[in-house]
């Protein structure tokens, strides 16, 4: 049995109680006793399951109506079952990554206490039906953490249930609040950046959400493969440059880096699914 094919086998072998702070060592070897290592440490049905959905509206009304669901915030979601976290965020002009909002895309990120409650939300929820009559074009990806760093609201919303898998299409997330006195040269920083993701070998997807403009932002990428988003991050002089002004500054009051591995997906965006190519 090959490396490539342990990390489905978590799906046939729903394992009931297992901790979800397991962690499996990466490994290349076929020794027996490694590969069943591996197979009972990866996650179980029962495992945080994370889901990161992208709506777009056209026409006023339904933009109006997606802007309505900003306001209400967490009280739509108050009564779901199996939901740990939920963030309903905006989305700014230029791929996102503008001040100026684009009343056309909003994100929602959903945390889950396992791939049952997900998927019921998802295909039975009235909450998520709505969403998806009033959008002319929906699309979800379903991930797996596997890293985090840092805090989103004073707690850590993601629990790693595996490990990375560098030769598989990675999904990264990084949000911040940013100090008020530094509002105005951190956008001096971030537009090159977020320009000097247009165009790069290996990226699959990326887009700027955020709660409040300016304030709390984020970004969304999925890359190709762990070596093509590590060369982007190290090779980058707009990125390194704001890596280090950060450690320099200290201009963010919180700020929370993950990464995730795409398992499942549903939808389109552009009229196509960008992950298409990766999972069957």
């Amino acid at each position: 049995m090959n490396a490539s094919k342990i990390n489905y086998l978590f799906f046939f072998i729903p394992r009931e109680g297992m901790k979800k702070h397991t962690i499996c060592f990466q490994t290349h070897s076929k020794s027996l006793f490694q590969t069943f290592f591996c197979f009972f440490c990866f996650p179980s049905m029962d495992s945080q399951r994370v889901a990161v959905t992208f709506f777009r509206f056209t026409g006023w009304a339904q933009r109006w109506w997606a802007f309505k669901q900003m306001g209400l915030g967490k009280r739509s979601f108050s009564e779901i079952n199996g939901l740990q976290f939920v963030k309903m965020m905006g989305s700014g002009s230029d791929n996102g990554f503008d001040w100026l909002p684009n009343f056309g895309v909003y994100g929602l990120l959903t945390v889950w206490d396992s791939e049952r409650d997900a998927q019921d939300f998802f295909q039975h929820s009235e909450l998520f039906a709505a969403f998806q009559q009033n959008s002319a074009e929906h699309w979800t990806v379903f991930l797996l953490p596997t890293l985090v760093h840092g805090l989103w609201d004073g707690k850590t919303p993601f629990t790693p249930v595996q490990p990375m898998d560098e030769n598989k299409p990675v999904a990264v997330l990084t949000r911040a609040t940013v100090k008020t006195r530094h509002l105005l040269r951190f956008r001096s920083y971030v537009m090159p950046v977020s320009r000097s993701l247009e165009g790069r070998e290996g990226l699959l997807f990326s887009v700027g959400i955020g709660e409040l403009p300016i304030i709390e932002q984020a970004t969304f990428s999925i890359w190709r493969s762990h070596h093509d988003m590590k060369a982007y991050a190290y090779s980058s002089p707009q990125h390194a440059q704001v890596v280090r002004r950060t450690r320099e500054l200290g201009w963010y009051k919180e700020e929370l880096f993950s990464r995730f591995e795409p398992y499942a997906t549903s939808g389109s965006w552009g009229g196509k699914n960008p992950l298409a190519d990766f999972l069957g």
